[in-house]
C-alpha cells in the first residue's frame, strides 16, 4: 500500500487518483498586478518627531512599511459582474534627522494612499448563511451577508525613493489626509498623537515605490482528483531540555549566507527550484 502512496506535488501520473471529492475553497475571478510610484505623499510626524524635524539641517528616509490596508468592494453601475476595489494603504516612514554634527535622531510618521481597481467578480445572487460558533456571549447564527466577492491585496513593503523638506504652506502636498479618520489600530503603531497643524514650520514630502497583486475571489465549491489523505510521515523533533545544542547539531551550516552565490548560480538554484515544485524529473 505504501510503495502506490502520493504526496502531494509528486504525482506526474494524474490518472492514479483515488477518487473525485468535492471541496469548498475561493476561486478567484480577476486579479492585476500593479506598481505605483507615489510621489509627493505629505507625512504627519509625531509631536516628539516634528520637534525633532524643525531644528533639523538634513533629513534621510530609512525605511517605510505597510501597516494596514483598508478594502471595500462596490459594484459597477450598469456593468454587470464588474466590481470597483478601494484600497486605502497605511504606511509607517521612518528618517533619521541630523541635529547639528551629533548622532542623527529616528523621527517616524504616518502617510496613506488611495487606490482603485475594476475587476470581474461575477454574479450570485444567494444570501448567504453559516452555524459557525461564536465564541462571545449566546451561540447566535451568523448574520446574512450579501454575496459579494471578497477582495484580497498582497503588498510588499515600498521602496523608499526620495524624501522632501518643505518649508510650511511653499509647497503643496499630495495624498492629504483627514487625521481624525485614521482606524485606532493604526493609531496604535504609534507612541504619540500626529502633527497636523497645516502652518509646521517644516513639513516632509516622500515618494516611495509600492508593489501589489489585487484579486477578487468567491466561495465555490469544485469536484477535485484525490489521491489520499495528508498524513504527516515526519516525526516532530524538538530541542531536549538536558542537552539544547541536540537541535542546533542537526542545522546545515548556512554557507550561503557567508558566501552568496554568483548571478549564474542564483538564477540556476532558481530554475532546479521550479523544477522540483512540481514533483517531476
Amino acid at each position: 500500500m505504501l510503495e502506490n502512496k502520493v504526496v502531494p506535488g509528486g504525482a506526474c501520473n494524474h490518472s492514479n487518483f483515488k477518487e473525485a471529492v468535492c471541496i469548498n475553497t475561493d476561486k478567484v475571478y480577476d486579479s492585476c498586478k500593479d506598481k505605483d510610484c507615489l510621489e509627493d505623499m505629505r507625512v504627519y510626524l509625531t509631536h516628539c518627531s516634528q520637534a525633532v524635524l524643525d531644528k533639523a539641517i538634513n533629513v534621510r528616509i530609512k525605511k517605510a512599511e505597510v501597516i494596514w490596508v483598508y478594502i471595500d468592494v462596490e459594484p459597477v453601475a450598469f456593468n454587470e459582474g464588474f466590481f470597483t476595489v478601494n484600497i486605502k494603504y497605511f504606511f509607517r516612514v521612518t528618517f533619521d534627522a541630523f541635529v547639528g554634527v551629533c548622532k542623527p535622531h529616528e523621527i517616524e510618521g504616518i502617510c496613506s494612499f488611495d487606490k482603485k481597481a475594476i475587476l470581474f467578480g461575477s454574479e450570485g445572487k444567494a444570501r448567504i448563511y453559516s452555524s459557525k460558533m461564536s465564541l462571545e456571549g449566546c451561540d447566535p447564527q451568523e448574520q446574512q451577508r450579501t454575496n459579494l466577492p471578497k477582495a484580497v491585496v498582497e503588498v510588499v513593503d515600498p521602496i523608499p525613493l526620495s524624501v522632501k523638506v518643505c518649508e510650511g504652506k511653499s509647497h503643496h502636498c499630495c495624498c492629504e489626509m483627514d487625521l481624525c479618520n485614521i482606524p485606532e489600530n493604526v493609531c496604535n503603531c504609534f507612541d504619540d498623537s500626529f502633527v497636523d497643524d497645516d502652518n509646521c514650520s517644516k513639513k516632509l514630502l516622500v515618494t516611495l515605490g509600492l508593489f501589489s497583486l489585487i484579486r477578487l475571489e468567491r466561495n465555490v465549491q469544485l469536484l477535485v482528483p484525490a489521491y489520499d489523505f495528508c498524513i504527516p510521515e515526519k516525526e516532530c523533533v524538538g530541542s531536549n531540555d538536558d542537552n539544547p545544542c541536540a537541535l542546533f547539531d542537526k542545522i546545515k551550516f548556512p554557507s550561503n549566507e557567508f558566501f552568496p552565490p554568483k548571478f549564474d548560480e542564483f538564477f540556476e538554484e532558481e530554475k532546479c527550484d521550479t523544477k522540483k515544485s512540481c514533483g517531476c524529473k
